[in-house]
């Protein structure tokens, strides 16, 4: 999971890409960077940590042109402690094209080889963004044919990248002297949204981001989602061109980011991320009045921030106390993307305090968006009892995470997956709470797609084990499982 940013404005476009980053920072906090071009000369400045603390004065100064990329970065792919792995990503040949990428490729190991063997094209990372960008640049150069490159030669390029490239990714590029290109991998698995503004001068301003809060902070209006499998080319007086450029495109989204990755003020495929989390507490409260006795709970307490529509909505259902148990220390980062377990840990007692007078004596629901490895969610249960509840319930707005997710979220090897081989009292047990509550797949679905017509089915196989896109087999996962823990 990474947040990106492409903006095609008629100003210096340094400040809007930094102020776009800060609003994706919940995306990603291992890395960051920002490209621009004028006229045909790049401008890129890169750093670890996060956008506040990464750029110095001289830093946007030196960010010259108004046409620009920004990314930030949480690591799935690659070493999340080596700066050189930051993107944007850049080569030189053809044109000179800079490239950032949200996704996870998973036939990395074929492209790998096709760049040596066919392509003829050095690799100096780990990084499948570096991979992505070669293919893009390989592509580029069979599509042209001339010196001169236009929308259409772009778009055929794009085509043959889909024919190569497996797993998701959205992908936006600067290319010398031309423009900017988006792109989305075929099933649209991580987002992409396209929107416009008029400029001072009448002409037509543009933004691509992951997500639309960066398009309405901006002045912008949401034009539409990039779709699954298309291109998008804006040249640097702000034409727009698109195309589809896939075979057989298909809309599935990943539903974790309605779940706990994407900002709650967001709207995802037309679907509000707010409205999506309220609709998993209402579902999630069928669960809850099916599987726990009733008068075993007193108030019910979101884990914040992600937690709390789904807790709000569920202690409405139920028609229990909604009470604020924990306080979040705002300066620590989101412990579901920290980079190892011992960092988890640590974080967590510096992340959440509970407040005693809300816990002494009482049953206490628990409501958080998901559990993961469990390692939160029992210290959590620990300082609920330390606080002096009385029992404590805890429920999950996302059913149980029992496979590796492929596309983009760190969640790479079985074992390190609470509910992986276990039955929800033994995972109950494990985190020492009286009872366990899950939402489940077909409640997540039936929250996250009501009231629209527009996605019919979500990217769900962490859940299920049904992998949609790629070539993911029972192999590529020991592979990817290996070289986690290698």
């Amino acid at each position: 999971m990474c947040g990106i940013v492409g903006i095609v404005s008629h100003e210096p476009v340094n400040q809007q890409v930094y102020d776009a980053l800060l609003l994706l920072q919940h995306r990603g906090q291992d890395s960051t960077g920002i490209a621009t071009a004028d006229g045909s000369q790049f401008h890129m400045v890169k750093a670890s940590g996060q956008v506040r603390e990464a750029y110095r004065t001289r830093d946007m100064r030196s960010l010259l042109g108004n046409i620009g990329l920004g990314h930030v970065r949480y690591a799935t792919s690659g070493s999340a402690a080596r700066e050189e792995e930051a993107q944007p990503f850049y080569v030189n040949a053809p044109y000179g094209i800079i490239l950032v990428h949200n996704g996870n490729l998973t036939n990395t190991r074929e492209l790998n080889a096709e760049m040596h063997n066919v392509d003829r094209r050095h690799l100096n990372t780990h990084s499948d963004t570096e991979l992505l960008l070669n293919v893009l640049a390989n592509e580029l150069q069979h599509a042209s044919g001339s010196p001169t490159l236009d929308a259409g030669k772009v778009f055929d390029a794009v085509t043959r990248v889909h024919q190569r490239v497996e797993g998701s990714y959205a992908a936006i590029a600067l290319i010398a002297g031309y423009g900017l290109l988006a792109f989305r991998d075929p099933f649209g698995i991580r987002p992409l949204v396209l929107g416009r503004r008029s400029g001072q001068n009448g002409r037509d301003e543009w933004v691509v981001a992951s997500e639309s809060l960066v398009l309405e902070s901006g002045g912008y209006e949401i034009v539409r989602d990039v779709a699954p499998g298309e291109a998008i080319f804006i040249s640097p007086d702000g034409e727009m061109h698109s195309r589809q450029c896939a075979a057989n495109p298909r809309l599935l989204p990943c539903s974790f980011e309605y779940i706990y990755l994407a900002r709650p003020d967001s709207v995802l495929s037309g679907i509000s991320v707010y409205d999506a989390r309220l609709r998993l507490g209402d579902v999630l409260a069928e669960q809850v009045v099916a599987e726990v006795p009733k008068g075993d709970i007193d108030v019910v307490m979101p884990i914040p921030d992600s937690g709390r529509p789904s807790a709000m909505q569920l202690a409405s259902k139920l028609g229990v106390e909604y009470r604020e148990g924990f306080f979040k220390n705002r300066y620590v980062g989101r412990t579901f993307i920290m980079p190892g377990q011992s960092v988890r840990k640590k974080s967590v007692r510096q992340k959440l305090n509970a407040m005693s007078t809300e816990f002494r004596g009482k049953n206490v629901l628990l409501v958080d968006d998901s559990i993961v490895r469990g390692t939160t969610s029992g210290q959590i249960v620990d300082m609920a009892r330390a606080a002096g509840a009385a029992s404590v319930t805890f429920a999950s707005a996302a059913p149980p995470v029992l496979f590796p997710h492929v596309y983009g979220i760190n969640m790479p090897t079985r074992n390190e997956l609470i509910a992986h081989g276990r039955t929800n009292r033994e995972i109950a047990s494990v985190m020492g709470a009286d009872h366990l509550v899950y939402q489940t797949v077909e409640g997540m679905n039936r929250a996250i797609l009501a009231g629209q017509s527009t996605v019919t089915e979500l990217e769900e196989s962490c859940f299920t084990g049904n992998y949609l896109a790629g070539n993911v087999s029972d192999e590529y996962l020991a592979y990817v499982e290996a070289t986690q823990t290698s």
